[in-house]
């Protein structure tokens, strides 16, 4: 089978649109409430910040700027999550340009990503994992792009986004460190050039505002990763236990290699022999080694030294430019003549994935995705009606699960109160407490209970 250069790019658009379709028609058909972090991120939206407990707040500032278009419409961020991947896909496809000469090469780096379920499945979760997505992308691409070019504003670009993917998620800083090898490198080649430091003005002007709220707010992210990590034994480290030092990096591994396989059966149709020369001045094949292998060696690493449990969801951007290093490694030796081959495995995995995503989520009904936000939001608003005047201003919540039943009042209810998940004072007038499992002996204002979900005190004027 042979693809005519002059259709390729009808080819990756229709795919593009095949995907944002897909991925935004599926879990808005079967999903009766939006995912978890997805709903998280739009509670602390309700008060823009600098930065919030959890993370950094570029997610909650995409999803507040899609609420103040669509409100409390589900779709909406399931749309928003598949633009932010197929982002990404232009992005790598642009890119894969200064490294293939014929480019039906830059379409095979891209349509191979579909064999990694980071970029399909897990995707209707808009969460800091998938807003790093562009960013990621985008600060690759800018690098390469100021490394050949070397032009001011390319490298000020290069700072901004990278800036950007920061405060999306702290664990970006990998792709840095792997960009700041391959530059030890070219220092060490002579090939450097210290434009690059321009770079570091807009990097810093970016995240300077967030550094300041990290110092007034006694670094509240960083210590709650700490904390989580330090406590959670599914996703953390215990320094004392000497296995974990083992163990964890071996589960770390295992798994990389299980999500790694549907990509590689996928290579595995177009590759006529696995085997490959590589040439260690070969500046492209580093750089590519540099973006895609060292961030994910370095995590790694981290994992050996603390004893860390390493979360895979973790992982979703740094297989971004695994399409482009495995096509370059193998570029001659992809047989084009089997590409109807490649083609059936991949329309077969486009088909296969959302069908098991719909499967999945109409068949389980104790999914946070199941949870009746919106009817539960609207039993309390019309409870609220009966006994007071005037808005619900706050939704409390207090710890994990109930701060998740207090996140979804705030989505769903149409006054939008600001979430809290904890109070200074007394409840104030205005104020509507959510608890799950546990009921609430302690309610200063009417009581009110939504079984089997939750109790809810409410606090209004009359």
């Amino acid at each position: 089978m042979v693809i005519r250069k002059k259709d390729i790019n009808k080819i990756f658009i229709l795919f593009l649109f095949a995907h944002i379709i897909v991925w935004t028609l599926v879990p808005t058909l079967t999903n009766n409430n939006l995912p978890l972090d997805t709903i998280e991120a739009l509670a602390w939206g309700s008060e823009l910040k600098m930065g919030y407990q959890k993370h950094p707040p570029l997610s909650a500032w995409f999803l507040e700027f899609f609420y103040t278009i669509f409100k409390n419409q589900d779709w909406a961020y399931y749309f928003l999550s598949q633009l932010f991947v197929i982002s990404s896909f232009i992005i790598i496809f642009k890119f894969s340009g200064y490294f293939f000469n014929e480019k039906i090469y830059s379409l095979l780096s891209v349509l191979i990503l579909e064999g990694i379920y980071f970029y399909n499945f897990t995707t209707p979760e808009f969460n800091v994992n998938v807003c790093q997505l562009p960013f990621w992308s985008l600060t690759v691409y800018y690098c390469w792009k100021g490394i050949e070019k070397n032009d001011s504003i390319i490298w000020l670009i290069f700072g901004s986004v990278a800036a950007l993917g920061v405060l999306s998620k702290y664990l970006f800083i990998y792709l840095l460190i792997g960009i700041d090898i391959f530059f030890i490198y070219l220092i060490i080649t002579r090939k450097f050039n210290s434009k690059v430091f321009i770079s570091l003005i807009s990097f810093f002007l970016i995240l300077t505002p967030h550094i300041f709220w990290l110092i007034n707010n006694d670094y509240s992210t960083i210590n709650y990763a700490i904390f989580r990590s330090v406590n959670d034994p599914l996703s953390g480290f215990e320094s004392t236990k000497f296995l974990n030092h083992i163990i964890y990096p071996l589960i770390f591994l295992g798994k990389q290699i299980g999500i790694l396989i549907p990509f590689l059966i996928m290579l595995y149709f177009i590759v006529s022999r696995f085997k490959f020369k590589i040439n260690y001045k070969d500046k492209k094949f580093l750089f590519l080694i540099s973006v895609t292998v060292l961030p994910i060696m370095l995590v790694l690493i981290t994992s050996l030294i603390t004893g860390a449990r390493i979360r895979t969801m973790g992982m979703t951007p740094f297989y971004l430019f695994s399409g482009v290093l495995i096509i370059y490694l193998f570029k001659n030796k992809i047989n084009l003549k089997k590409l109807k081959n490649f083609l059936i495995i991949f329309l077969i995995l486009f088909i296969t994935s959302p069908s098991t995503y719909y499967f999945i989520s109409s068949s389980k009904n104790n999914e946070r995705t199941d949870y009746p936000g919106k009817k539960i939001a609207q039993i309390i608003n019309e409870e609220w009606k009966k006994n007071f005047s005037g808005p619900i201003k706050i939704a409390v919540g207090f710890g994990w699960i109930d701060g998740w039943y207090a996140q979804n009042l705030s989505y769903h209810l149409k006054e939008r109160p600001i979430w809290k998940d904890k109070l200074k004072n007394e409840p104030t007038v205005g104020t509507v407490w959510i608890r799950g499992y546990n009921e609430i002996k302690d309610c200063v204002g009417i009581l009110y209970k939504i079984k089997p979900y939750n109790d809810v005190c409410m606090l209004g004027k009359k």
